[in-house]
């Protein structure tokens, strides 16, 4: 056996959601740092964006790969079969990707501007008025998954089980604490962050890993 690789850095929100879900998983993935300019590394994703996954089958078999960390995550939970983290029921399972396309596209254009000037002090997102309304936008965003745990009436997002759409959300959540912001009172979207802190993957990939 070959083993499973993700290239890209410890810090990256997206190669930490990875690595969460193979603690949960119970894998043993080998996280290596690389060059996202390399042709080496373009050749595996055009987008020159980490993380990628290799997933060397075995000496007989060539290697597969994949990049997308939301895809990556539900590769893996089907690579195991771990229905509770990404269920067969068709209805379940599109409610779980539901969550998960959500956090890689609505809450994240929401954050942008103001993560990266806030936290990552870009010189190129120093606009007061932009930073406030990214800030803005991302408190409302924030405010649809605290009104979700209402609807759910379950410790998790969805429900009574945890699934990935706590790993995306949950890392997405941290940042949102982390970042030096205003942030709206949302109870119930800290109920759930207290929770996940029991979690080994969340306090090795979450907190402990940076904003």
């Amino acid at each position: 056996m070959s083993g499973l690789r993700v290239l890209g850095r410890a810090a990256s929100i997206n190669v930490r959601k990875v690595l969460w879900t193979g603690v949960e998983l119970g894998l043993d993935l080998q996280r290596e740092d690389c060059d996202v300019k390399a042709d080496a590394f373009r050749a595996l994703n055009p987008n020159a964006m980490m993380p990628v996954l290799i997933d060397g089958v075995d000496e007989r078999e060539a290697s597969f790969s994949m990049w997308e960390s939301n895809s990556i995550c539900r590769y893996l939970a089907h690579r195991e079969g771990r229905v509770d983290l990404l269920p067969d029921d068709p209805r379940q399972r599109a409610l779980v990707e539901m969550w998960m396309d959500w956090q890689g596209g609505e809450l994240n254009n929401s954050w942008r501007y103001a993560f990266m000037g806030t936290v990552r002090k870009s010189a190129q997102h120093q606009d007061p008025a932009a930073i406030d309304a990214s800030v803005a936008n991302w408190n409302r965003h924030m405010a649809m998954l605290d009104a979700q745990f209402v609807r759910s009436g379950g410790p998790f997002v969805l429900g009574e089980t945890f699934t990935l759409a706590d790993v995306v959300l949950g890392l997405s959540a941290h940042r949102w604490r982390a970042a030096p912001i205003a942030h709206a009172d949302l109870p119930a979207v800290e109920a759930w962050y207290q929770r996940l802190l029991a979690r080994p993957g969340f306090a090795a990939h979450g907190p402990a890993a940076g904003p």
